[in-house]
């Protein structure tokens, strides 16, 4: 019986990927380089912020000064316009109403810098009281280790890895779940492939919010 839902944020309950390719192209002009297209991000997010950087910088420019310079530009910017764009995937709020109302407790973790992932989730999700609203934070371990999954475990009291479920949209997220020992859901609206999600087996692959809960919900009887 699941009892906690733990899902990746970017690419999975919300379509971020302008909002991040706008504030991590300004940062790259602000560094004198040239723009990634919106189409190049899919493969670029989902694996923490440095990583983002790293991969967008050119690779005669991949230092770790010029990754933390762009660090100082992509913050201050992203936090102004962090909802330009950015809205939950079709089907999101109606299957958290419903996963909800069957007392399944939610978490999030995702490898979007913690103050990011605190101020949208609030915005977009605040009313259901997520148990832990975890991303990435300094001294601590990004995905795909699964100290992450535990740690947003340990705030729902006797939920075990039976009772959980992980949801995201990346190799990242699958690798995560796969890694925490509980069973995962791979969702092909992200900013990955089908192809890539079913690679690592999971318990469920998605193209719908509504194959989820039917899951959850049949699940839970």
């Amino acid at each position: 019986m699941t009892r906690l839902i733990i899902f990746d944020l970017d690419g999975t309950l919300l379509d971020t990927r302008e909002d991040i390719a706008n504030a991590c192209n300004y940062a790259l002009r602000m560094c004198g380089c040239p723009e990634r297209r919106l189409d190049e991000y899919n493969m670029l997010v989902g694996r923490g912020i440095y990583n983002l950087f790293r991969g967008a910088l050119p690779e005669e420019k991949r230092t770790e000064e010029m990754v933390m310079e762009m660090k100082n530009h992509f913050i201050p910017y992203y936090n102004e316009h962090i909802d330009d764009c950015t809205r939950p995937y079709p089907g999101i709020i109606d299957m958290l109403d419903t996963l909800s109302d069957r007392g399944i407790s939610f978490a999030i973790a995702s490898n979007k810098y913690q103050e990011g992932t605190e101020a949208l989730v609030v915005k977009y999700f605040g009313k259901y009281g997520f148990v832990r609203i975890l991303g990435q934070r300094e001294g601590k371990p990004i995905k795909p280790d699964p100290e992450i999954v535990k740690e947003a475990m340990s705030a729902a009291p006797d939920v075990t890895v039976e009772d959980t479920v992980y949801c995201g949209d990346s190799d990242v997220d699958m690798q995560t779940g796969l890694n925490a020992g509980v069973r995962t859901i791979g969702v092909t609206w992200g900013f990955r492939t089908k192809k890539e999600l079913s690679a690592y087996n999971p318990w469920l692959l998605v193209e719908n919010p509504t194959e989820i809960t039917e899951a959850l919900v049949h699940d839970c009887k």
